[in-house]
């Protein structure tokens, strides 16, 4: 009942309006993934990689048509016969001015149509289509890695805002039970039991505690902002969220997700090596034109057709081949090497952060212990305040002690949240 009565002051103090909701972590998680640049691209690369397997099988396996003209004109100035006359293109004069003949026939006169059909194509495909597979892995497993990052560091920003709201709530809880101690001290000045300096004291206190609360609540403000901004959410109104209280993830029975994106990246150098190889394969293709070939001035004659094929297969390029697959070796063994790093790494923060909340624990039971002790010594001192039997000094500082108190559980509790959100993020 204390409790409800708390937030309802809390809200009533301006943290957020009448009409406002109640956000948990699961929604502000569901929005940063929503609108996270991270994923949006990773999705789209993983189009890409569709788009660029079908451009690639239209290569490899499609016939390429093509329309190829042009024209090149190489008149002369002919001086047989004792004349001079200009002609666009040769008759076979014998003494002329312009270019030599044997090397422009006269000129150059296309219109045809070509096609080239790859036949060793599909073998080739193969070596694409696994590529492929192991990008649209990338893609997925960017995906859910960005997601579980997004868990991890959505979950810390929230939680630094459930500390500032928790702040909040103390110091107005600790205002309210001020204001009812200058309640009952007015009185006692009035009877003369207590010195009006002492309501001053009083007085003073209560302005300290509204003083914290006023600072907690921008607090609270400012990281709700950076919590929106993180997750892409425009709005800047006041709104309040829901308690969480996270627990450790069971321990993994399998290898960690985190190592399944150096097992990509491995099979990645691997597809690029093969898809390297493939120019070291045999190379056949049909060819065939139609349409007009002509040197000098074409006419109908010259329309016709060829057929043929080609091929070629590099069978020497100064050990090019082994020296690639030598780069792609050292690249894999850097991913492996990457990979054993991490393992260690993320093993030795597992194990310290335990240590951690385990000492954490311990200190917040000690903590609330003491809390519960000074529950006992507050209502002691109230009974004595009231009957003029203690120092304004003394039950000022037993509330102020208390305060410091109840902030340094808080402080601890939200730490262990904190701690068991970073550990879930490394035991993936």
């Amino acid at each position: 009942m204390k409790k409800f009565v708390i937030i309802i002051l809390f809200f009533t103090a301006g943290l957020m309006s009448a009409m406002c909701q109640t956000r948990d972590l699961a929604y502000y998680i569901g929005q940063a993934g929503k609108n996270s640049p991270l994923i949006n691209k990773a999705l789209n690369d993983s189009k890409i990689a569709d788009l660029d397997l079908q451009q690639m099988n239209r290569i490899l396996t499609n016939p390429e048509v093509n329309l190829v003209s042009g024209v090149t004109l190489s008149p002369i100035i002919s001086h047989d016969n004792n004349s001079n006359r200009f002609q666009l293109a040769s008759a076979g004069a014998v003494d002329d001015t312009g270019h030599d003949l044997a090397m422009t026939d006269g000129g150059q006169y296309q219109a045809m149509v070509s096609v080239r059909q790859p036949l060793l194509g599909a073998s080739k495909l193969k070596a694409y289509e696994n590529k492929n597979n192991i990008l649209q892995s990338i893609s997925n497993n960017t995906v859910c890695l960005t997601l579980h990052e997004i868990e991890q560091v959505v979950g810390y920003q929230y939680v630094l805002c459930l500390k500032a709201k928790h702040q909040a709530e103390n110091s107005l809880a600790l205002r309210n039970q001020m204001d009812d101690q200058v309640d009952v001290m007015k009185k006692l000045v009035e009877n003369a039991v207590y010195k009006q300096t002492d309501l001053i004291i009083l007085q003073i206190e209560a302005q300290n505690y509204e003083s914290d609360y006023r600072s907690n609540l921008n607090d609270y403000r400012t990281n709700l902002y950076d919590l929106n901004q993180l997750c892409g959410i425009n709005d800047t109104a006041m709104t309040d969220i829901s308690e969480i209280s996270l627990s450790l993830s069971p321990g993994k029975t399998g290898a960690s997700e985190f190592l399944t994106s150096y097992k990509l990246d491995s099979l990645n150098i691997v597809a690029d090596q093969a898809i390297n190889e493939l120019r070291y394969k045999p190379q056949l293709d049909l060819f065939a034109d139609a349409g007009l070939n002509a040197a000098y001035l074409p006419y109908p004659k010259r329309t016709g057709l060829s057929a043929g094929f080609t091929f070629s297969w590099n069978i020497f390029d100064g050990h090019q081949k082994e020296i690639q697959r030598k780069k792609s070796a050292l690249d894999i063994q850097s991913v492996e090497f990457e990979k054993q790093n991490f393992m260690t790494v993320n093993e030795m923060n597992r194990k310290k952060i335990l240590d951690q909340i385990e000492s954490l624990d311990q200190r917040i039971a000690i903590g609330e212990k003491q809390i519960s002790r000074y529950g006992d010594l507050y209502g002691m001192f109230s009974k004595e305040l009231a009957a003029g039997e203690v120092s304004v000094m003394d039950f000022k500082n037993m509330v102020r002690d208390m305060a410091v108190k109840k902030q340094e559980v808080l402080q601890l509790q939200l730490e262990k949240q904190l701690l068991i959100n970073s550990y879930n993020y490394l035991n993936y």
